[in-house]
């Protein structure tokens, strides 16, 4: 069994593409199970939100979490829906670790060709923190 770690955060585009890479080990005969991370950073929740509503936020309320399933349920992929809420980058890393996996699946952004040389933050700091294989997807339509 191939354990995946999928973060993913509100760009639709980004998280399909992590899940169609997903998808696609399956189609290539992979047994994997994949473990979808959500963290919620204060962001995702309405300042207007009271405070006995907020034990309601979930992630599959998120659009882009919602996408990602359907995805992983048409690839045929055993999937768990994780969430945290933090530091998002060190999040990853202690999912990851608490999951065995063993591969982690980030949306990167689109560059400009100067750009590709530099990760997201957040990219970054996974890479730098982590001894397990990162693959880093990029949407094919996301603006730049």
């Amino acid at each position: 069994m191939h354990r995946v770690l999928l973060p993913v955060h509100l760009n639709v585009e980004r998280a399909l593409s992590q899940a169609n890479f997903v998808a696609s080990l399956a189609d290539d005969g992979m047994d994997v199970e994949a473990y979808v991370l959500f963290v919620f950073t204060g962001r995702e929740r309405s300042p207007d939100t009271p405070d006995e509503m907020k034990r309601f936020d979930s992630p599959t309320r998120i659009d882009a979490v919602r996408r990602v399933m359907e995805v992983l349920d048409e690839a045929g992929v055993d999937y768990h829906i994780q969430e945290d809420s933090g530091e998002v980058a060190q999040d990853i890393i202690d999912v990851a670790d608490s999951v065995d996996a063993d591969q982690i699946v980030l949306g990167g952004r689109k560059r400009s060709p100067a750009g590709k040389i530099l990760f997201g933050s957040v990219t970054q700091e996974v890479l730098l923190n982590t001894d397990r294989p990162v693959t880093v997807t990029t949407a094919e339509e996301e603006e730049e």
